[in-house]
């Protein structure tokens, strides 16, 4: 997940015949899976955070958010400072910082510790995660190449799933700051040993261009949350409100400063007129939509089976599972549907799939409908995410492929972030009270968004099959 650095064997003439690579592998996706679990093993322990530490459902919204919006809007920053500074720092300050980020959100006891440890869990995420995919691409070469970032999305996939299963089992055992703190001897043993088995930069890489564009990254983050902000004051205080209006309107003049400043700087974080061709731009839409139905899915899920159906965090992890393997068929159909049929039909009837799940979840009552419901939706969504990185890098150059990777990553993140907020915002009174009102008309929102979605991806995505390039990869 995350900006791709293209490199050749030439670069790395040994590291095909080292055998640690494998392990050097095997610490970049348990890395990876860490932080992939992290955007959703808060969900389930939602109910028990916001009781311990009496938290708004603006609060809790914001627990969730403020990981993905730092994660996401500092994807490119992260690429951009692995390359100027080498993966080997970047991994190891990003691992450093996401560790002990993780044990201030364990240890946090008030709103303002919390949100301020997710957001640095997010700033250390955006740093890791470039950096170990930036390692894996130049460390494994060919076939291998293939396979370790087959094992990179598989693992990057099933941590969705995973991190709600998990944050039920530790919130029912050891208790919510567990989610949390399971991640400090993870990351320290990583530390342990992972930097020592990093290859060491080029000389090319060492001496190379170290511009950063600082401006962008802390302009694009900044509008996104105030988009953000703005999408989740309008739970309380309407849409046409002071305190919903001034905050979205200031997003949308961060985001044109942010592009007047791209355009300018000689360095730019992102290279605007990527999004011009047409299969970037329409892969990073796909990839918007898909993870804010996902996430928001996730979100309301968890609050509706804990704080109005009565179950425990336990019992809404383990309901959880069939949602997990829906995933793993939703890919399965997916990476078979896509070479006969292409991205363009998959998306869309992914997209309507995932409307439909939304629709029993709008119309069904009781623990079975929203499970049923989660099950296709899920089911749905995820071949979406596989046309949208199909897109994104299929119908481009294949010199493009790098920051077009790390643009679509960076719409995942966003995506997510603004999915949760939206359907918090629609479901703010049952959310806040503890009863189903609110919910149907959430994911009815989360219906129409997917209808509508299937419809402009069929305007947008390229006919045809892709070609995906070597060396990178979209989660």
């Amino acid at each position: 997940m995350a900006h791709a650095a293209h490199t050749t064997s030439e670069d790395h003439p040994q590291a095909e015949l080292d055998p640690r690579r494998w392990l050097l592998l095997t610490l970049l996706c348990l890395s990876q899976f860490m932080l992939i679990v992290d955007v959703t093993v808060i969900n389930v322990a939602l109910p028990s955070i916001g009781e311990d530490l009496g938290l708004s459902r603006e609060t809790l919204t914001w627990a969730v958010t403020a990981y993905t919006l730092c994660f996401g809007g500092l994807m490119l920053l992260g690429g951009r400072l692995a390359d100027a500074f080498g993966a080997r720092r970047l991994l190891v300050t990003g691992l450093v910082l996401f560790t002990a980020a993780s044990l201030v959100v364990g240890l946090a006891g008030n709103a303002t510790v919390l949100i301020g440890g997710r957001l640095a869990q997010g700033v250390g995420a955006a740093l890791l995660s470039p950096a170990a995919l930036a390692t894996i691409t130049r460390t494994f070469h060919g076939a291998e190449r293939h396979k370790a970032l087959g094992i990179w999305a598989t693992l990057g996939g099933i941590g969705f799933a995973v991190g709600a299963m998990l944050g039920g089992v530790l919130t029912a055992g050891p208790g919510w700051n567990w989610a949390f703190f399971i991640n400090v001897p993870v990351g320290l043993g990583i530390l342990a040993v992972a930097p020592r088995l990093v290859p060491a930069p080029t000389a090319s890489a060492a001496h190379g261009d170290r511009r950063i564009d600082l401006p962008g990254a802390v302009l694009v983050t900044t509008a996104t949350g105030s988009l953000i902000y703005g999408l989740i004051k309008a739970g309380d205080a309407g849409w046409g409100s002071t305190a919903t209006l001034l905050p979205l309107i200031g997003a949308v003049a961060l985001y044109a400063a942010f592009t007047l400043i791209e355009r300018k700087t000689a360095s730019p974080l992102m290279d605007l007129r990527i999004l011009a061709k047409r299969p970037v731009a329409a892969g990073s839409f796909l990839m918007l939509i898909a993870t804010g139905l996902l996430l928001g899915y996730v979100f309301l899920g968890s609050l509706y089976l804990q704080n109005v159906r009565g179950l425990s965090a336990l019992s809404t992890g383990a309901l959880l599972l069939p949602v997990a393997v829906a995933t793993a068929i939703g890919a399965h159909l997916a990476a078979h549907l896509i070479g006969h049929a292409g991205a363009r039909l998959v998306a869309a009837g992914g997209l309507l799939v995932s409307a439909s799940g939304s629709l029993v979840l709008s119309l069904a009552g009781g623990t079975v409908g929203v499970i049923v419901g989660l099950v296709i939706g899920a089911v749905g969504i995820i071949p979406v995410f596989v046309s949208a990185t199909t897109t994104a890098l299929g119908f481009i150059s294949h010199h493009e492929a790098g920051i077009a990777s790390g643009v679509v990553n960076t719409f995942h993140e966003v995506g997510g972030t603004i999915g949760a907020a939206t359907v918090s915002t629609v479901a703010a009174v049952g959310i806040a009270q503890h009863t189903d009102a609110g919910f149907p008309a959430a994911y009815t929102t989360l219906a129409a968004v997917a209808a509508v979605a299937a419809l402009i991806g069929l305007l947008v995505v390229p006919r045809g099959k892709a070609d995906m390039p070597e060396g990178v990869h979209v989660h």
